[in-house]
């Protein structure tokens, strides 16, 4: 079965994205926008815990999600080929 690598990619990207967007939501939901500089902060540049934070924090999580998608992909390619 072939796998269609622009829809997979898509698929991980918005996964991983809203993923994090609704994680930060749901903090400032419980406990209040902070400002504070995360761990995922730290990689992900201009995300903090706040309303504008979690759309940069997207952004950050799309791209990422992009390319882990496409490095997932070409590791099970790999995997169907040695089996």
């Amino acid at each position: 079965m072939r796998l269609n690598v622009k829809a997979f990619m898509l698929t991980c990207g918005i996964m991983w994205g809203f993923g994090l967007f609704l994680l930060t939501w749901w903090i400032i939901a419980f406990e209040g926008a902070t400002g504070d500089v995360t761990l995922i902060g730290r990689v992900y540049r201009g995300y903090t815990i706040s309303p504008i934070g979690s759309f940069i924090g997207f952004i950050w999580a799309f791209i990422d999600g992009l390319i882990a998608g496409d490095y997932l992909r070409c590791s099970m390619g790999q995997m169907e080929e040695k089996g």
